[in-house]
């Protein structure tokens, strides 16, 4: 198997565990579960906002669900060239994470709402890492 391949894999599963997480135990601290939100547990003080809040952590899971499919039949059907591409693609999506997300993750943990403190700068390092990962694959195996 090829670096960018095994990247690949290695995503899917880590992905996979994340889906786990958000169908099965939603308020966990791991895997990227939102228990790291201190409005979890107040979401839960009302029920109406609690439902939206269970709703748009499932659609997020869903959505995850839709990529690893897409990325099964590009690790079981595409050539090198199609996995590169996808790398990039995910490079490119995955590194969206910093324009929209990473900003509220930052203001959230520096307003104490996050734990543990800081974690916005460990999701924030992860997700970097994989973009680097994504970029590099690519760009070794184009």
């Amino acid at each position: 198997m090829d670096v960018l391949t095994a990247a690949l894999v290695i995503f899917g599963l880590l992905e996979l565990m994340n889906v786990g997480v958000l169908y099965f135990v939603p308020g966990s601290r791991k895997a990227n579960g939102v228990g790291v939100f201190t409005a979890w547990e107040k979401s839960k003080a009302d029920p109406e906002v609690h439902e939206f809040v269970r709703y748009l952590v499932f659609w997020v899971a869903g959505t995850k669900v839709i990529f690893l499919g897409l990325l099964a039949v590009v690790l079981t059907t595409g050539s090198e060239q199609t996995k590169a591409a996808a790398a990039g693609v995910l490079a490119v999506s995955i590194a969206l994470f910093f324009w929209r997300m990473f900003p509220v993750a930052r203001q959230v943990d520096s307003a104490g709402q996050m734990r543990p403190a800081g974690y916005s700068r460990t999701l924030g390092a992860m997700i970097a890492a994989m973009v680097a990962v994504f970029v590099l694959g690519a760009a070794l195996t184009l």
